[in-house]
């Protein structure tokens, strides 16, 4: 759902675990991340994601599992 400050929310949840990757919204109103760093501050992120801030309703998540791609320093909101 956006208009909840999701991505910015994110943003600072993957700061805060030493993520790095980005965070945007779809235009179907859904939100999509990326996240790289050691499994399991990736796995504590995708269940704060289950959650979400607290202005949030999520209603699912999908995960799709990769091979580390080393795609950046930091994390980052995304824009259109």
């Amino acid at each position: 759902m956006q208009g909840v400050y999701f991505r910015a929310y994110t943003r600072d949840q993957a700061r805060l675990l030493g993520l790095t990757g980005w965070v945007m919204n779809r235009r179907d109103g859904s939100v999509e991340a990326f996240f790289e760093g050691e499994k399991s501050r990736v796995e504590d992120m995708v269940d704060w994601c289950r959650q979400g801030p607290p202005t949030a309703h999520v209603d699912h998540v999908e995960l799709h599992l990769g091979e580390f791609r080393g795609e950046g320093d930091s994390f980052e909101v995304r824009y259109g």
